[in-house]
């Protein structure tokens, strides 16, 4: 889990509307973005504030090696409000490398890793208030009831009493685990435990959700929903998420990126070639990022 990280400050920032007579000054409040306050745009996947000014994240020549060995190599990568990007790989590619390092948890050898235009190393409290981090192996508490952790992570998060038992009901709602909530997180079954894993992620609201294999323990129905969770995550904040599953990508992700012995080989719309493409890579071919 991320450090914790300082609030941004409010601006007050002032627009000018020209008419033929006088220029009128409109004065609006900047602050960082809530998940019931930003605006939609219909059917737009994407919020009405433009994503391309500053990305939400941003990866510049990203490296990481690990035991002598080059883990990740100069990764360029960018993710946009609204926007779900899926890291596709094969074992040992570099993909929960990569977002241990988007999550404040690993740092970089080389190369920057910004959220919403700050560097998340010279201001590792960033994580705690900008990112929800689920990884490939969730951090329960196992002798805890599910309620009870989820409180527990919330206030570890910063929230006030009340403000956690709300965040908590939202997402014992949202990843349909009202039935267990009393129930010891030892004796879940994986697919369980997992979804507690998400929603550990999602109660502070993030700006950005890291998302490590998220379907991993899931049946087919469980895999169903959580996809269902996933996109609408995207309607109002960012997702990045690796997985094996090319059906999950295909049905969740805006665009993938193919990671092979951590170098970008592809960055693209999962489109009908996705599968080929993968499966080319993997054998070794090159691909240029597009």
């Amino acid at each position: 889990m991320g450090r914790p990280s300082p609030s941004t400050s409010h601006a007050e920032t002032c627009d000018f509307i020209q008419s033929d007579a006088n220029p009128r000054p409109v004065s609006r409040a900047r602050r960082p973005a809530r998940l019931a306050d930003l605006p939609r745009s219909g059917n737009n996947r994407r919020p009405v504030t433009d994503p391309a000014a500053i990305p939400l994240l941003a990866l510049d020549a990203v490296s990481r090696s690990l035991a002598g060995r080059t883990v990740v190599r100069a990764l360029t990568l960018s993710v946009a409000k609204g926007e779900v990007l899926g890291l596709l790989g094969v074992n040992g590619a570099g993909k929960s490398t990569a977002l241990r390092m988007v999550s404040g948890v690993l740092a970089p050898d080389a190369g920057t890793v910004r959220l919403q235009g700050s560097d998340l190393y010279s201001e590792p409290e960033l994580a705690r208030r900008g990112i929800g981090y689920l990884p490939e192996r969730a951090p329960l508490h196992t002798e805890l009831n599910v309620t009870e952790y989820l409180v527990f992570c919330a206030r570890l998060r910063g929230l006030a009493a009340k403000p956690a038992r709300a965040a908590v009901a939202r997402e014992l709602e949202r990843c349909d685990l009202g039935e267990v909530q009393r129930r010891l997180i030892g004796q879940l079954s994986k697919g369980f435990q997992q979804r507690v894993g998400l929603a550990q992620a999602l109660l502070h609201e993030p700006a950005l959700v890291v998302l490590d294999e998220p379907a991993s323990g899931l049946d087919p129905v469980q895999s169903v929903r959580m996809r269902e969770v996933v996109r609408a995550l995207r309607e109002q904040q960012g997702v990045i998420l690796s997985t094996h599953q090319l059906a999950e990508a295909q049905a969740s992700c805006d665009r993938v990126a193919i990671l092979h012995q951590g170098e970008l080989r592809h960055l693209g719309v999962p489109d009908k070639d996705l599968e080929a493409r993968f499966l080319r890579i993997a054998a070794g071919a090159q691909e240029a990022a597009a």
